[in-house]
């Protein structure tokens, strides 16, 4: 098979495993990922607050389902635009302008006084969502040194993640400490911090080496990966970069005609099929509408929010697990694992809701079957955030050249959001049709789908310069013998 070839036919290149990652890199991941962070409340906090913002705001189904789907509707553009403006202002200036419009999104809609104004300042919400969804993994994944962009651009995941499991915790603590219906408003309001610390942070970080070398200024992209490397990889790596550069200066700059070019348009088509079916198997329903799930499944209110936080918890722990995997672990079968694993979990929620009855012989709630489903959700994620979410991201930021990275990486974002954005509207119906069973058993036939893309489309990209990997796409679209003979690593140049 094609990917296969790729490990076998490449010899290793680029940094040596062992290569120390500057720390400075690592600095920069982290306050990046802010922007990540700020993704996860946002997306997450809404399943909460929805519980209490409905008497105030009049809430209906239908505004509900607004409500919570407009900041993906605004994502979904804001990738797009974010995408295409980093290629031209630079993927730190448009950090810089997500995280203003962060905190806008996020004083205004906890200062709403209607549905109208909570819908528009979503929607502003969802821009930045989406930017950040769009540029931060592109940002870290051409900043970051081969052998270490698997884990530093997983710290997107692990920030996003992070960021839902707050929201979690603090829509349960606002409503044990405080109570009430205007909680919510505190519970957006604490959004604004972490988007004043972003736009802080990012003023001292500097833009990345392949984009400064995409504008011609060769000595601030030395610079930066005289910071962001060891010292003996600095000159290889720069050579790369120039070679890479100079070859995509030829055929020019990239424009939306260029994925009519059969080669590119097999590569982004590839890009949206990655981006689209990790939204596929539902995850965000689970993220979404977990409280609301929880309470049809029987439980209260209080326990539904209690619950939603080990949601949030194991998002976290199995993120983590998936960072230290993707050191050890190519990306191929990390992405076939986390999909057929969702796709059994949906099947498992499904059976659990549709065997066991909802009430007990004497007319109490059925609590094993709650549990079940709790269970059932928490092995999803496991699977999810473990493995799939956290590839997902890293293979859309490594897999389009340099010259059309921003815009396929913001189409690739818009389709993904699209898909969520379709999802999340439709799960309450879905819900109200077919009950719990009926809307699991869907997505988990869904995954089926996705599981066989997987297993035909998804090649190996782990220990290979983002310059090497689009050199074996180029080759591999266009059916040539053999990738390029890629650059000897430092370690490699030593032998010789």
């Amino acid at each position: 098979m094609e990917h296969e070839q790729f490990i076998t036919n490449n010899p290793a290149s680029g940094p040596n495993s062992k290569t120390r990652t500057e720390p400075f890199v690592k600095i920069i991941a982290i306050i990046s990922t802010l922007g990540g962070l700020l993704f996860g409340y946002d997306t997450g906090v809404i399943s909460g607050a929805l519980l209490f913002m409905g008497r105030e705001l009049h809430l209906t189904p239908l505004t509900t389902g607004l409500v919570t789907s407009s900041l993906l509707f605004g994502a979904a553009f804001g990738a797009l635009t974010a995408g295409h403006l980093a290629d031209s202002a630079g993927r730190k200036k448009i950090i810089i302008l997500l995280a203003i419009i962060f905190a806008v999104g996020a004083a205004g809609t906890s200062l709403s006084p209607d549905v109208h104004w909570m819908v528009f300042f979503r929607l502003v919400l969802g821009v930045a969502v989406g930017g950040a969804a769009a540029t931060v993994p592109v940002y870290i994944a051409e900043i970051a040194p081969a052998n270490k962009r698997g884990q530093l651009v997983t710290i997107q995941e692990l920030m996003i993640v992070s960021g839902q499991m707050l929201a979690y915790i603090s829509n349960a603590t606002f409503h044990e400490i405080w109570g009430g219906d205007t909680t919510w408003r505190w519970m957006l309001a604490i959004a604004t911090i972490p988007a004043v610390l972003l736009w802080i942070g990012m003023m001292f970080m500097p833009d990345t080496p392949r984009w400064y070398a995409m504008k011609g200024r060769f000595a601030e992209a030395r610079r930066v990966l005289e910071r962001t490397r060891a010292k003996e990889d600095v000159e290889w790596e720069m050579t790369e970069i120039e070679e890479t550069i100079e070859e995509n200066r030829v055929q020019g700059k990239g424009q939306l005609r260029d994925l009519a070019i059969p080669w590119l348009k097999k590569l982004f088509l590839l890009g949206i099929g990655i981006a689209v079916i990790q939204q596929l198997t539902g995850v965000n329903t689970i993220m979404y509408y977990a409280p609301t799930v929880l309470k049809t499944a029987g439980l209260s209110t209080d326990a539904a929010l209690f619950a939603t936080i080990a949601n949030g918890v194991v998002s976290v722990l199995m993120t983590l697990v998936g960072i230290w995997v993707l050191g050890r672990v190519g990306r191929r079968p990390l992405v076939l694992l986390g999909q057929l694993g969702c796709t059994c979990c949906l099947f498992l929620i499904g059976l659990v809701c549709y065997l066991l009855p909802e009430f007990r012989s004497n007319g109490d709630i059925n609590l094993v079957r709650c549990y079940m489903i709790l269970g059932g959700m928490l092995l999803f994620l496991c699977f999810q955030q473990g493995a799939l979410s956290p590839v997902t991201w890293l293979l859309l930021s490594e897999i389009f050249p340099i010259r059309m990275r921003g815009i396929c990486m913001g189409a690739a974002v818009f389709s993904l959001w699209i898909a969520n954005f379709c999802i999340s509207m439709a799960f309450p119906l879905l819900l109200a049709a077919f009950g719990l069973s009926g809307a699991f058993f869907i997505f988990g036939i869904i995954g089926i789908g996705g599981a066989v893309f997987v297993i035909r489309c998804i090649p190996e990209t782990r220990g290979r310069s983002l310059e090497q990997i689009e050199h074996y796409f180029y080759a591999r679209y266009n059916n040539t013998p053999a990738t390029p003979k890629p650059l000897l690593s430092s370690a490699e140049k030593r032998k010789v």
